[in-house]
């Protein structure tokens, strides 16, 4: 077993596919084509399982900022297997600040933290007060993910309503909460397109998601159509 940033590189190279690579190149757009290496990722997730076993993955991880997208998503995978809540907390917040595209950002899933949803919450209001676009999508993404259904608390849709961003990454992340919301907790999310609490952008695009779900009754998705809000209105 020889570095393992070379035995990484050396296992990516060897998967490299370079269709996947134009094609994810285009996917996302804000970073150079020359940070992509091309590893499909299903080939990563399996790497991620075998390479979380090795004593010396934290020097891996320790290693930031990575030179490769591949990495970063190698990364994320990673970090989301651990199954401590403190460990797999710190090493989140460690890498959070280097996460540079939303593909890594949303790929970021901690499995540790579904039973810690209570400890959790400072942590969200932190990442969502960061003022990193990443950071910010991230702890909106655990919101949608982990505080929709039991864990609810109506306090989350106006903490979410009441952020403002020019990033677009933030408010399609702010969009799709919402339109989630409206398939899980229509009742409370309603309120928040009917008195227009988001930019125009936002509210539009939460409508357009939530009408495009299958979650989301005929009878509620005829409501969102008539908040629609139009150029001049």
């Amino acid at each position: 077993m020889g570095d393992i940033h070379e035995d990484i590189l050396q296992r990516f190279f060897a998967l490299q596919d370079l269709g996947y690579q134009s094609f994810q190149s285009k996917l996302i757009p804000n970073l150079a084509p020359e940070r992509m290496i091309g590893v499909r990722t299903p080939a990563l997730r399996q790497l991620a399982k075998e390479l979380s076993k090795r004593g010396d993955i934290g020097d891996f991880l320790a290693a930031l900022p990575h030179r490769y997208f591949d990495e970063n998503q190698l990364h994320a995978f990673i970090v989301s297997l651990g199954k401590d809540y403190g460990e797999t907390l710190a090493a989140v917040n460690a890498f959070l600040p280097y996460v540079d595209n939303w593909a890594t950002c949303d790929q970021l899933l901690p499995k540790a933290f579904r039973a810690h949803r209570a400890a959790l919450r400072p942590e969200i209001e932190r990442w969502l007060a960061s003022g990193h676009t990443y950071t910010i999508r991230f702890g909106v993404g655990i919101l949608m993910q982990h505080y929709l259904d039991e864990d609810f608390d109506p306090a989350y849709l106006e903490r979410v309503a009441a952020l403002r961003s020019e990033e677009y990454y933030v408010n399609m992340m702010i969009a799709w909460y919402f339109a989630t919301a409206l398939a899980k907790q229509y009742d409370a999310a309603l309120p928040y397109l009917e008195r227009r609490r988001l930019d125009v952008w936002t509210h539009n695009k939460a409508i357009q998601k939530a009408i495009e779900s299958y979650r989301v009754t005929d009878e509620h998705k005829l409501r969102l159509r008539a908040l629609k809000i139009k150029k001049g209105s």
